[in-house]
């Protein structure tokens, strides 16, 4: 059968990003910082008034070459902009669920909760910290982890000089709250 006569769906793309997302407890806020929310606003905002409406303009230009069976500009700045609006359907759902939640306006607080900045002792006797922040925002090689991240959630309502058990893989490794503060993150 000709490639002409069948069609390709991206269904399963569809579903594999869905599967691939970082997933929010049910029933639970998108926590998130002002700096992060921030960036997920001004990404929607780019993609939805400069990226989307040049894509569209180019689309519209290529449909109108005629054949769009082997059009390029056609085929990959459909798939482009399927792409933006699914990217544009997740930010939307992300920040209307979002809460803000402000590390500063927390100084003074010892417990570990969302926005700390908390510095750890591993079993092996080596610091390290860490900044507890929503789940768009974590990056782990700049110290920054989900909040629903296992290290994370051993690590709330915990106190400096608080001992608490992570549990890995291969076993279970106490750590060692050293400090514990609030800062813009």
């Amino acid at each position: 059968m000709s490639k002409a006569f069948t069609r390709e769906s991206n269904d399963a793309d569809d579903e594999d990003e869905l599967a691939a997302l970082p997933a929010i407890p049910a029933g639970t806020k998108n926590y998130i910082t002002p700096a992060g929310f921030r960036r997920m606003k001004e990404e929607y905002k780019q993609l939805w008034e400069v990226e989307r409406p040049a894509l569209v303009q180019t689309i519209s230009w290529a449909a109108s070459n005629g054949d769009r069976s082997e059009n390029g500009d056609y085929i990959y700045g459909k798939k482009r902009l399927r792409e933006i609006d699914r990217r544009l359907r997740f930010l939307a759902k992300r920040l209307e669920n979002s809460e803000v939640v402000d590390p500063v306006l927390r100084q003074g607080c010892e417990q570990v909760f969302f926005g700390a900045t908390v510095t750890v002792c591993h079993g092996d006797g080596v610091e390290r910290t860490y900044c507890i922040v929503g789940v768009e925002e974590a990056d782990v090689s700049r110290g920054h982890i989900s909040w629903v991240s296992p290290l994370a959630r051993a690590l709330l309502k915990a106190r400096p000089d608080d001992e608490v058990k992570l549990q890995l893989p291969n076993g279970v490794e106490e750590l060692v709250v050293v400090e514990v503060n609030y800062q813009e993150i």
